[in-house]
């Protein structure tokens, strides 16, 4: 696959809401074949409502999450932090208490 040079103004994008648990988050997506971009922006408050095995790379642009993994270990992102997993390597879901706006990268080359 060749993706060309191309921008994204993600203010354009249409961002679309998810509640979760509790709060909400929205996310604008981009999507090539065999991976997804998004820009998503949790409330405060947020707490999703399921758990996921999915691969992501995630970088923490604004805020502070929490992913708590299926082991029951909470692991922390700060502003300016990732982290990385592949499909079904670990359970995790995410809340936050005032918010957090995050960069995902996610497909199918992260199995």
């Amino acid at each position: 696959m060749t993706i060309p040079f191309q921008t994204i103004d993600w203010t354009k994008l249409e961002s679309k809401e998810y509640k979760g648990e509790r709060g909400t988050s929205f996310w604008r997506v981009i999507e090539f074949p065999g991976f997804r971009i998004r820009m998503i922006e949790y409330s405060a408050g947020y707490h999703t409502d399921h758990w996921c095995s999915k691969g992501h790379i995630v970088h923490c642009l604004e805020g502070e999450f929490t992913s708590e993994l299926g082991t029951g270990e909470p692991v922390v992102l700060k502003t300016g932090m990732s982290y990385v997993v592949t499909d079904d390597a670990s359970s995790h879901r995410s809340f936050t208490v005032d918010g957090a706006k995050l960069f995902i990268i996610d497909g199918a080359f992260l199995k």
